[in-house]
């Protein structure tokens, strides 16, 4: 029994050391595969009094909005993050006025605290550059199986950026009173015979402050990376649920024969986050006095 037992450890052993050799060559690479998914509540965004037929057209048309495939390339120390572009179907950029706020390429460097992000924001381009922000992760110890790999859950809050589209929410969402439901419903189309200016899209829509964060992460993989900003822990993340957003790993490669260079953004003028976050706050308010202004000089025409 000892004998075996003995055996039983050396096999162990031999597994950790060949698996850390592979994690220790100088130019090892990886490749990971992420799936994203984001959930829209149609119901919350006027779309109660529209069928299940023009409901399902329009989900249709903004498929390629929520549901999009990314590859992440990383090595050690450092990764790219990118739309997989050879599965974006033609003329699906930039859907219902989204697309400009669309991320492009992340870079991240976690052993020089660097990030780098190749952003278009309505026509113009920007490279963000500045340094990682890193999330105050919380481990619960609970673990489950992503494919072949055991992960751990680890927890946080994150701020939600200007540009975040995807955490849009209607103001007083939580409502669940039907008769309060009825009175806002009968308010609105009092207030839509009353008045020819039409009613400002901005003034029911708000993006949260903050977004709660789960991420499974394997330490059989021993890299400090994740899919988009997400980093921080002690194994690559495959899976991350933010807000209506899940994002999950459905592929890995380790050493792919045909490697990615791992490269940073360098087009754009050149902006720090925050600088690009009051771009985007700016660019919003423009949207909404303009559509204000217009209703302004339109009320009272038929």
């Amino acid at each position: 029994m000892k004998l075996k037992s003995t055996f039983k450890n050396l096999a162990i052993v031999l597994v950790m050391i060949v698996s850390s050799n592979v994690f220790a060559q100088a130019n090892f690479q990886g490749q990971a595969v992420y799936m994203s998914k984001t959930t829209l509540d149609m119901d919350n965004f006027g779309g109660r009094e529209l069928s299940p037929e023009r409901k399902k057209m329009i989900m249709q048309r903004m498929k390629s909005m929520l549901e999009k495939t990314f590859i992440l390339d990383f090595n050690k120390t450092e990764s790219m993050y990118k739309e997989d572009e050879a599965l974006d179907a033609p003329g699906s950029r930039g859907g219902f006025g989204m697309g400009s706020m669309s991320a492009g390429t992340i870079y991240k460097n976690v052993k020089d605290n660097q990030l780098l992000q190749d952003q278009e924001f309505f026509g113009k381009q920007f490279l963000i550059k500045d340094s990682l922000t890193k999330l105050d992760w919380k481990m619960s110890g609970e673990s489950k199986q992503i494919g072949k790999y055991t992960c751990f859950k680890a927890t946080a809050t994150k701020k939600v950026d200007a540009a975040d589209w995807t955490n849009m929410r209607r103001k007083n969402r939580d409502k669940d009173n039907k008769e309060d439901d009825k009175k806002e419903t009968a308010e609105v189309e009092k207030d839509s015979t009353t008045t020819d200016a039409p009613k400002d899209p901005f003034e029911d829509i708000e993006i949260p402050e903050e977004v709660e964060v789960t991420a499974w992460y394997t330490m059989d993989i021993p890299v400090n990376s994740g899919p988009g900003e997400y980093w921080g822990l002690p194994g690559l993340i495959l899976e991350v649920n933010s807000g209506r957003t899940t994002i999950l790993c459905t592929k890995i490669v380790m050493n792919p024969s045909d490697k990615n260079e791992i490269k940073k953004p360098s087009k754009g003028k050149e902006v720090t986050m925050e600088e690009y976050q009051e771009t985007v706050k700016k660019k919003m308010e423009e949207m909404r006095e303009m559509f204000r202004s217009r209703g302004g000089r339109g009320g009272g025409r038929r």
